[in-house]
């Protein structure tokens, strides 16, 4: 053998005595990597906060799920109150109205964003539902044989309202979601009926499509009418009507139209037969209309 073939075989068997062998290694460490990325995708799902704040949450807590959640919270809110009060007095004219109708009481809320975009998102469409079922309750509370009762709540009131997601005001609730979203958010209004057993609210969305089991429907325009008398197909075509046509006021029977400029709801004329006024169709089928409430998101709003 040469001595150089011999040179080459010498350093062949030392490279295989110095190197470390990889398989152990690498067969080792895959349960625990494999381990690690389920707590990931779990805290991932759980929070819906970025694979990378995930990562750093794990990390800081050992993969404690539960610290890691509570920390990103927390972490999530104060970055949300700061990001509220950079971002507040911007423009919020987009948003959505949520409805929700009960048997004795209904609700309807608008919640406002910077952006379309943003409406569209399934965090913010979430708080606007949670702000409904949250006003719907105020409904449930009230002494339902005591008569009508309609109340109107503002921006401080709906922020001292509590999620029953997770029991928290709604003012650290859309600091939460400022957060997340990058736009300032207001909860703007709601109006909460409460009607006794010889009435009914019928409501409707513009724009809303069909709600989930027990959801808000969710709009750009939405309306409520009470009224004795009727079905459920009757207060919905009333409401439809007030979204459409956009009355000022209820009027009288006895009122004239006074053509295209109406205003007076009974005087309109009906937006699914416009050869009869509403009057005439409530006179036709044995309905009188007691109140109406008309939302249009942003609208106002300069």
């Amino acid at each position: 053998m040469s001595m150089y073939s011999l040179l080459k075989c010498v350093r062949a068997d030392m490279r295989k005595l110095c190197l470390p062998q990889p398989v152990c290694l690498v067969h080792c460490s895959v349960p625990v990597l494999a381990a690690e990325k389920a707590l990931l995708i779990k805290l991932r799902k759980a929070t819906g906060y970025s694979f990378v704040n995930c990562k750093k949450a794990l990390d800081k807590f050992s993969n404690d799920i539960k610290q890691a959640e509570s920390w990103l919270h927390e972490q999530a809110q104060m970055e949300g109150w700061a990001k509220a009060s950079k971002l507040q007095g911007r423009r919020a004219t987009q948003g959505l109205i949520g409805q929700l109708l009960g048997e004795h009481g209904a609700t309807m809320v608008e919640v406002n964003c910077e952006t379309d975009f943003v409406a569209r998102n399934e965090t913010f469409q979430q708080l606007v539902r949670e702000v409904a079922a949250a006003a719907m309750a105020l409904s449930h509370s009230e002494a339902v044989h005591s008569g009508y009762n309609k109340s109107l709540l503002g921006p401080e009131e709906l922020s001292q309202l509590k999620s029953g997601v997770n029991n928290t005001t709604f003012a650290n609730q859309l600091a939460l979601a400022i957060g997340r979203l990058g736009e300032n958010l207001t909860l703007r209004r709601a109006v909460v009926l409460s009607v006794p057993p010889d009435c009914h609210v019928g409501g409707y969305v513009h724009g809303g499509g069909p709600a989930s089991p027990g959801g808000a429907l969710l709009g750009r325009y939405g309306a409520m009418v009470v009224y004795r008398g009727g079905g459920v197909e009757e207060g919905r075509k009333l409401a439809q009507h007030v979204v459409g046509e956009a009355p000022l006021s209820l009027g009288s029977l006895d009122e004239l139209p006074c053509g295209d400029t109406e205003t007076r709801l009974v005087a309109q004329s009906f937006l699914s037969d416009p050869s009869r006024t509403v009057g005439q169709y409530l006179q036709d089928q044995d309905v009188r209309v007691l109140d109406f409430v008309r939302f249009e998101c942003g609208e106002g709003e300069l």
